[in-house]
């Protein structure tokens, strides 16, 4: 997948899709490495942030760890 796919994808997602993916996935991963990790992180913390209140803690406990 390239980085302009990668974007892509990461804006589509919903954040419980980008919490998911940052919780179980590999260390080392692209999608949390270099541009497009930065972005992940961006966009992740936006869309937690248009959450309602205490929707986070919802999708949290919901997808465990």
């Amino acid at each position: 997948m390239t980085e302009d796919e990668m974007k892509k994808w990461i804006d589509g997602a919903s954040y419980e899709e980008l919490l998911r993916k940052w919780r179980f996935g590999k260390s080392g991963s692209p999608w949390f490495r270099g541009h497009v990790g930065e972005y992940f992180g961006r966009v992740m913390s936006e869309k937690k942030a248009a959450l309602p209140p205490g929707e986070a803690a919802t999708v949290s406990k919901r997808l465990g760890f």
